[in-house]
Formats: C-alpha cells, sequence, structure tokens
C-alpha cells in the first residue's frame, strides 16, 4: 500500500512516507507468539490465570477470562474479544466463560438487528440474477472467516444445483493463505460442517471453479474477462487492497453487483456504497455507482444486540457487577448499554479511552 501511495505522492511533488511496520518487523514479532488451546487454564503472572473461550467469531477468536487472586480476594473478570453468532456455517457456536465479576464487551452491531440468517437464499439470489445479466458480483471480504464463508455457501449452493458452475476468483494473497489454514483444522469446525462435507470426504474450500489469485498479474487479467463470475477480494472495508481494483473497473457497469456482507467503519468506501452515495471516490478519482449494491447482514461474524443480551442472560446478573462497553460507534455504545440494562445487569459503563477503574 505504501509503494503505491508513494508512486501517486511522487507525481504530486510529495515527499515519501515510510510503512506502519516491514516484513523485518513482522519476523521480529512472530517468535513472541505462543499457542494455547481453548478451556486450559494457563497461570501468565503470580495471582492471575488466564483461560481462552471460543468466541466463535473467526477461526482461533477467543474470548479472555482472568481469575485474580489479590490479598486472598479472588475476582474473575472477561473480556470477550469480537463476539460471535450462534448457529452460523463452519464455526462452533460461542462458548461460555465461568461465572464473572466484571465483563469487558464489545459493541460493533450494538444498535443493529441482523436480517434472518438466509444468507444462502440471497447469495443463491444474486448469482442467479447475474448469470441472467452476464455481469460480475463484487464482494469486499475479510481474509478471515468471511472469504471461507463465502466459499463454503458457494459450494453448498452449487451441490445443491441451486446455482450455475460459474467461475469464482479469491483475489487476495492473505485470504489464499488463511484458507489453507482452515483446511488443516477441521477440529474448530462445528457439526454441520462435519455433516455436510467432513463426512463425505469432501474439502468445504475446494470447488472445482474456483480461482485462488496470488499473484498481481493474474489479478489484473481478471478485469478483462467477460461475466458472469464472483470476485471476492480484500480489504474487507474496501478501503485497499486488491478490491480498490475490481471497483474501480467494474462500479460503472449496471451489469455489476457489489455485494456487502459485513461491517462498513464510518468514513470507508464500503460505508459510502452502504449508503447509497451515487458518486464514490477510488485512487483520487471520481466514480458513479451505476452497479447495484446489495447489502446482507446475514453473513455477519459480529453479534448483534438481541444475540448479545441472550449470551449475557446466561450468566448470573446478581454475581456480574459491571460491564464496560468498548469497539463501537457512539450508538453502538449507548443503544447497548440501554438493552442490557433493560435485562437486569446492575451497571453498565461505555469506556472512555485512558480511563482507569477500580475492580472491588
Amino acid at each position: 500500500d505504501v509503494y503505491y501511495l508513494n508512486k501517486r505522492r511522487a507525481n504530486q511533488n510529495l515527499s515519501p512516507v515510510p510503512p506502519l511496520y516491514t516484513i523485518a518487523d513482522a519476523e521480529k514479532a512472530m517468535p513472541l507468539f505462543v499457542g494455547l488451546q481453548y478451556d486450559r487454564e494457563f497461570e501468565i503472572a503470580p495471582g492471575v490465570k488466564l483461560v481462552f473461550r471460543d468466541a466463535g467469531h473467526i477461526l482461533g477468536s477467543a474470548s479472555v477470562e482472568l481469575s485474580i487472586t489479590d490479598n486472598g480476594r479472588k475476582f474473575r473478570l472477561g473480556f470477550t474479544g469480537d463476539m460471535g453468532r450462534e448457529s452460523m456455517p463452519i464455526l462452533r457456536d460461542p462458548n461460555k466463560m465461568r461465572e464473572l465479576d466484571a465483563l469487558i464487551m464489545e459493541t460493533t452491531y450494538g444498535d443493529r438487528l441482523h436480517t434472518a440468517k438466509n444468507g444462502e437464499t440471497d447469495l443463491a439470489g444474486i448469482v442467479n440474477r447475474v448469470c441472467e445479466r452476464g455481469g460480475k458480483i463484487i464482494i469486499p471480504a475479510f481474509t478471515i472467516e468471511r472469504t471461507q464463508e463465502l466459499i463454503y455457501n458457494l459450494h453448498l449452493l452449487q451441490l445443491q444445483n441451486r446455482i450455475p458452475e460459474i467461475p469464482i476468483f479469491v483475489d487476495s494473497p492473505m485470504a489464499v493463505n488463511a484458507t489453507s489454514i482452515f483446511k488443516i483444522h477441521p477440529e474448530c469446525f462445528d457439526k454441520e460442517t462435519y455433516d455436510d462435507f467432513i463426512s463425505e470426504n469432501i474439502n468445504p474450500f475446494g470447488l472445482e471453479n474456483i480461482r485462488y489469485v496470488t499473484s498481481v498479474r493474474e489479478s489484473k487479467e481478471i478485469n478483462l474477462k467477460e461475466g458472469p463470475m464472483v470476485i471476492i477480494s480484500a480489504s474487507g472495508m474496501a478501503e485497499n487492497g486488491r478490491i480498490l481494483h475490481h471497483l474501480k473497473n467494474n462500479i460503472e457497469n449496471s451489469k455489476t453487483i457489489i455485494t456487502i456482507v459485513g461491517f462498513m467503519a464510518e468514513h470507508t468506501l464500503g460505508r459510502k456504497l452502504v449508503d447509497g452515495l451515487k458518486k464514490v471516490n477510488i485512487f483520487g478519482r471520481e466514480y458513479k455507482v451505476n452497479a447495484e449494491v446489495r447489502i446482507f447482514n446475514s453473513f455477519s461474524a459480529h453479534a448483534d444486540y438481541n444475540e448479545i443480551k441472550m449470551w449475557v442472560k446466561n450468566y448470573d446478573l446478581e454475581k456480574l457487577k459491571k460491564i464496560f462497553l468498548v469497539h463501537g460507534e457512539e450508538k453502538s455504545l449507548i443503544n447497548l448499554k440501554k438493552e442490557l440494562l433493560s435485562i437486569g445487569v446492575k451497571d453498565v459503563e461505555i469506556s472512555d479511552y485512558d480511563k482507569e477503574f477500580k475492580l472491588d
């Protein structure tokens, strides 16, 4: 990204900017990672024990449970991390932590309700429609979980003869690598994935008509091909990466369907498409949005506020003294606080950056 940015800055007679980090920096960090299994307790400091619980959000995602002993007093603190959803494809449902005294909770979808979990039907509809048009489906997707979930659903739809076999391109080197990691961790899959694929010795991510693209040359060649086809590419919020090139080349074509399948933060290109803007800037140039934009919240990997409330109800609300809300836009934070208080949570705090709290 910095290489591309600096090319533009050079054309504007601006000095280059350094990258946030380099490959060498990443290589120095790698030896510091230590793998821990779910549901096993580890002492990480004197008087502090850690347990990771399966968060059901993406492969390997975890909620954090800390058991703290200080001067004979015991306290249990939880941190949700990104909260997954029940009955979603591939991964197991979120796991409950033990009873907690306090909880730090994310609020990404704290003010929203997902549509019914009919992602397969939605996806089948746009694939069949784009086949009639001879166009392209462009999907900005996160490289971990969302991309694999889309591949899984496309595979299932083809096995059920609900969509025709059309070319599917996964154009993201990181997504290609992430998918290979999914393939070697079937122990993290849910029962439905096992029943539909693993028990039949079928690779959920191994469609014959799918092409995993890594090289820049192959990525450029996709835009020279005629539809129908599906292009899944990063970044998930359409802010950088190869998805921008696919949008640039197809957004003004009325045969194109741009499919939004995840959360789009404020001020991102993805959010502008969600908000229905008719003109957007890509690489500094204005483009008309002639493409059809479809939004499928059923693919979201974040729990909505009803799902969060159901999860919280599993805990002893007399013991749970306080919930701290983090990681969300202001309206999400405010609404989730109201919803949690309505089910009997005693104290809900919207946390400010760098603010300290005393846990009793």
